[in-house]
C-alpha cells in the first residue's frame, strides 16, 4: 500500500465505503463507472492498493476510502511474465501454487499462496510446458487433451502441473459457480 493511503487513512478514518463502482475484468483490467482505466499510471495505483479484507471482499484502498472490486472471475488475472514465470495483473510473481483446475469452459485456474487466479491465454505454453501424468511421467499430446476433457467435464483429469522447486500440483475440474465459495472471496462485494 502507498504511504499517501496510509497518511489519508489516518487522517480521514470515517470515510464510508462504496461499491458497485469499481470492475476487474477477465483480462486484469480495471474498469471505473462502466468505463476502461486506460492511464497507466491509475491502474498501477489501483495495482499497488489492492487488497482483501477478511471476509474475502477485494477492494481498491483510495486514499482513505475504501472501493469494493466487483470481480467477473477470480480476484486475481495470472499471465506469462517473460522470464519463464507467472505473474498477477498487479505485477506481482505467482509463487506457492498447490493446485490447478479446469472448469466447464475450458479456463485454467491456479491455487497459489494469494488466492486463486485465472490464467490468460498467453501463459497456455507455460501450461502446457509443465503437465505431466500423476505418476510423474511425461504426458503426450493424447493425454494432455483428454486430461484437460476429463477435467473440464468434472472428471478426474490423471494430470498434473510441474512448477518450479514445488511439487506437482494436481489438475482437477471446477465448476464455474463453485469457484468464489471454494476460494472464499465475494466476486459482487456489497459496502457495509
Amino acid at each position: 500500500m502507498d504511504d499517501s493511503v496510509r497518511r489519508a487513512m489516518a487522517r480521514w478514518p470515517d470515510v464510508p465505503a462504496l461499491a458497485g463502482w469499481l470492475r476487474l475484468d477477465r483480462r486484469g483490467r480495471w474498469w471505473i463507472d462502466g468505463g476502461l482505466v486506460e492511464r497507466e499510471a491509475l491502474a498501477e495505483f489501483i495495482a499497488r492498493n489492492y487488497l482483501a479484507d477478511d471476509k474475502g471482499r477485494y477492494y481498491f484502498q483510495n486514499g482513505p476510502q475504501r472501493v469494493y472490486v466487483s470481480l467477473d472471475y477470480t480476484p486475481w488475472i495470472l499471465h506469462a511474465d517473460g522470464r519463464g514465470g507467472l505473474a498477477t495483473h498487479t505485477g506481482n510473481p505467482v509463487n506457492g501454487v498447490s493446485a490447478a483446475f479446469i472448469d466447464e469452459a475450458g479456463d485454467t485456474l491456479l491455487a497459489f499462496d494469494r488466492g486463486v487466479g485465472l490464467l490468460l491465454g498467453d501463459a497456455a505454453e507455460w501450461l502446457a510446458s509443465r503437465l505431466c501424468r500423476a505418476d510423474g511421467a511425461a504426458a503426450d499430446a493424447d493425454a494432455v487433451d483428454a486430461g484437460i476433457e476429463a477435467a473440464a467435464a468434472g472428471g478426474e483429469s490423471g494430470l498434473c502441473v510441474v512448477l518450479d522447486a514445488s511439487a506437482p500440483a494436481p489438475l482437477a475440474g471446477v465448476r464455474r459457480t463453485e469457484v468464489p465459495a471454494r476460494f472464499g472471496f465475494v466476486a459482487e462485494p456489497s459496502a457495509d
